[in-house]
């Protein structure tokens, strides 16, 4: 029903903070009325674009009485001041991923929550598109046999013409693509074969257009016993897919799940079958609504953000060192 969406504010106007929005608004369940970010002209336009009012203070934005919960699409850094800060105005916080750049911080920010009684929501979207939901039932009704190897690819050509700003920052953004890009793929993983126990990477600037490392590729080795890898690069055209390979048959999810394939051991090449894409942005926004209004509990909240964040950090040490890094260490 219109009048009882959930109400939210924006926190962070930029490219990101506008697909939230649009997400939001393609939902039905929420709407958002009021935004702030430091930079006034910026939050100006932000608010004329989409409607909403404009908050001159982050004080004034969490003290408004009408806005529920938060979207946070700010600086990594940013997140475990802004979540607390939000958590102890009684608001529920939708948080960008990765929730933040340590275990510490995600556990201070999940702790805040918690003592607040309010929902803390990680925007982990991967996992909801259509091809990966399918391949998740496979795995879960065996169809694969056993699982045995898992692969995943997400890169961006961002980093061919890198635009000054925090996105292209090393300390904002460690280990090139992998804040941005790998925590989507890590989520993905763990959603298809459960916690890795460990991790060996390698980063490094091939092209070197910025302040980035532009190639990243990790080997990972499951708790549940299978191995796999993944990489993220910051100059190749587009690719976004997840697959799973077991000793009955493999299956990969591929242009942000739009595509499905799938081949069985007696056959010699894969074949597409018919998968819906969804819209895991807009699902998303509807699950977090869901959550403010049930009190139900989201899919990707505090303690798979913070898992996601112990994968992350032994992934930046195993790059640093050269070394195989153990992902207990971290959590």
């Amino acid at each position: 029903m219109a009048g009882d969406k959930v109400r939210l504010a924006s926190i962070g106007v930029g490219w990101w903070g506008g697909m939230l929005v649009d997400s939001v608004n393609r939902s039905g369940a929420a709407e958002v009325v009021s935004c702030f970010a430091r930079n006034e002209d910026s939050r100006k336009a932000f608010a004329e674009k989409f409607g909403c009012r404009q908050a001159a203070s982050l004080d004034e934005l969490l003290a408004d009485p009408e806005v529920e919960g938060v979207l946070i699409a700010t600086p990594h850094s940013t997140h475990p001041d802004m979540i607390c800060e939000a958590a102890s105005a009684g608001k529920h916080v939708f948080i960008e991923k990765p929730l933040t750049l340590t275990v510490a911080e995600g556990k201070r920010s999940y702790e805040a929550t918690q003592k607040a009684s309010v929902t803390l929501q990680v925007g982990h979207n991967r996992r909801k598109q259509g091809g990966n939901r399918r391949v998740k039932e496979m795995i879960d009704k065996g169809e694969l046999g056993m699982l045995h190897q898992l692969e995943a690819n997400l890169s961006l050509p961002m980093g061919q013409n890198p635009k000054p700003g925090w996105r292209n920052d090393p300390k904002e953004v460690p280990t090139g693509g992998l804040t941005g890009l790998g925590v989507h793929m890590i989520d993905n993983l763990q959603y298809l074969a459960g916690p890795v126990k460990q991790v060996c990477a390698f980063s490094k600037k091939i092209l070197g257009a910025g302040n980035l490392d532009d190639a990243l590729t990790i080997i990972l080795e499951f708790e549940s016993g299978p191995l796999g890898y993944f990489s993220c690069s910051l100059v190749l055209p587009k690719i976004c897919m997840t697959a799973a390979f077991g000793t009955e048959a493999n299956a990969w999810a591929d242009e942000e799940g739009a595509k499905l394939y799938f081949q069985k051991k007696d056959q010699q090449a894969r074949e597409e079958l018919p998968v819906e894409a969804g819209d895991a942005l807009a699902e998303q926004m509807t699950e977090f609504a869901r959550c403010v209004r049930e009190g139900a509990t989201p899919e990707t909240g505090g303690p798979e953000g913070i898992e996601i964040v112990a994968v992350q950090e032994a992934i930046i040490e195993s790059a640093a060192s050269g070394k195989a890094v153990e992902v207990s260490n971290y959590r």
